[in-house]
């Protein structure tokens, strides 16, 4: 177009807020390899992750001083000196003490300030999702006692773990030269599960974070699934994500939470160091639920934690992890430690041949993808683990053909049938596959042996 000789019109188009949707407000999006029609609970998510916005940061109407509470402040203040925050913040006026968390701004309470230090009449007028439910669960559909609440986040979080301790008692246990004092339910790891369900909590739901006793297991379930690519298979290692940035912000300054994600691996710390199961994290439809099971304490493997540490031994979670495992199972290979650890597998071996060679902690058998990890026979013995850690461990290679051609000479003399793939799988404690590849190598080594019928039916005997 020449110049001057008409009109240019320049226009900015700004990007729209995320998710995108067509003219009728429905969109899809992607989920690995699918396309999935875009529901209520992924706008939620994705309004989280994409920072587009922070439900707890919106400011209220009226003044800060209307919606503070004299004993929720009190209460945070009492829990935030026993973590040590910093004498800064605690000496400050209610009202300061916000404003430097920034839960006060322009003069306005936001809603994280009204959750740890407001009023229940505030919190019940511009919070109207929140709340809490504790349940003693006498089985799964009735319940003996029931208290319901509306309090600021910390005194809630106070109540519901003071009736949790009414029904967990304390066992005093005298083992050799060390003395412990153990609760069903490690203090640590109650702290640790309520803190987490109110922090991560999606308050926009309607739903009460939610915890029921049961005689011997504990339920804490809070609104709002996991975000930012977290899930019960990568929450030890996951990057912290948080859902209400300003609240957590806030707790993380009164050193009630921290930066690290080290909640979730010290609650399975707490519980490993006892002998018990660790926590079950589940996520079930829009909510998350922890599951604590009551377990035995274990003497003699409290025993062995606390005299590692007196030597500079100090156990991780993974390696509790793994030797919580092989005190239930005779086994481990490096796909299944890596599940179990929420790592590489490449990690795993490595942790594995730390605690063979480093801490001789467990014995090497197998090759290559058949190599696996067993507790050596002096620790089996000495955390009383079940079975027996000779007879129960699988045979080498060479001598399970051994042992194997010999039964099969032995019943051949006998006059008796062959072997079955799963009376060796008994005799080598090896799987089906294996079982298979070791009887080829027999075969080509030993010709008087051969297989007889098919499926089942079929059976290794020795012709002489």
């Amino acid at each position: 177009m020449p110049e001057g000789t008409g009109r240019l019109i320049l226009m900015q188009v700004h990007y729209g807020i995320p998710p995108y949707t067509d003219t009728r407000g429905h969109a899809k999006i992607r989920v690995g390899k699918d396309c999935q029609p875009l529901t209520g609970t992924l706008r939620r998510r994705i309004g989280v992750e994409t920072g587009e916005s922070d439900f707890t940061a919106g400011e209220l109407p009226g003044t800060p001083e209307s919606h503070i509470s004299a004993a929720a402040m009190e209460v945070l203040r009492t829990s935030a000196e026993r973590e040590h925050a910093p004498d800064e913040f605690l000496e400050r006026s209610d009202v300061d003490l916000l404003v430097s968390l920034g839960l006060i701004r322009s003069g306005h309470i936001t809603r994280a300030g009204i959750l740890l230090a407001g009023k229940e009449r505030s919190i019940c007028q511009h919070l109207p999702n929140y709340g809490w439910t504790h349940l003693r669960m006498v089985d799964d559909t009735d319940y003996s006692d029931r208290m319901d609440g509306q309090n600021a986040m910390l005194v809630a979080i106070a109540r519901i773990f003071d009736r949790i301790m009414a029904d967990n008692p304390i066992t005093t246990l005298k083992q050799g030269m060390f003395h412990f004092e153990y609760r069903r339910y490690p203090e640590i790891v109650l702290r640790e599960a309520l803190m987490n369900a109110f922090c991560h909590a999606d308050y926009r739901i309607g739903g009460p974070v939610i915890v029921r006793q049961y005689p011997d297991m504990l339920e804490i379930g809070n609104p709002g699934g996991f975000i930012g690519g977290v899930s019960p298979e990568n929450i030890l290692h996951h990057p912290p994500v948080a859902r209400n940035p300003l609240l957590v912000g806030a707790l993380m300054q009164l050193h009630l939470v921290n930066r690290s994600n080290l909640g979730v691996p010290r609650m399975y710390k707490a519980m490993l160091i006892e002998g018990k199961e660790v926590p079950v994290i589940r996520e079930q439809g829009d909510a998350v639920t922890v599951l604590l099971k009551a377990g035995e304490f274990s003497p003699p493997f409290r025993v062995f934690v606390e005299e590692e540490s007196e030597t500079g031994k100090g156990l991780t979670v993974d390696h509790l992890l793994l030797l919580a495992h092989l005190l239930r199972y005779p086994e481990v290979d490096t796909h299944t430690a890596a599940a179990l650890i929420q790592r590489s597998e490449r990690e795993a071996r490595d942790v594995l041949h730390e605690m063979e060679t480093v801490r001789g902690y467990l014995d090497r058998g197998g090759t290559g993808r058949g190599t696996y990890w067993v507790l050596r026979p002096d620790l089996h013995r000495r955390l009383m683990a079940p079975g027996h850690p000779d007879r129960d461990r699988r045979i080498d290679w060479e001598a399970a053909k051994t042992r194997v051609l010999s039964v099969l000479r032995q019943r051949a003399g006998r006059g008796e049938r062959g072997l079955s793939n799963a009376e060796i799988r008994q005799i080598t404690h090896l799987d089906r596959y294996q079982v298979v590849r070791l009887m080829q190598q027999l075969q080509e080594e030993e010709p008087q042996i051969s297989l007889e019928g098919k499926g089942r039916g079929s059976r290794y005997v020795y012709r002489r």
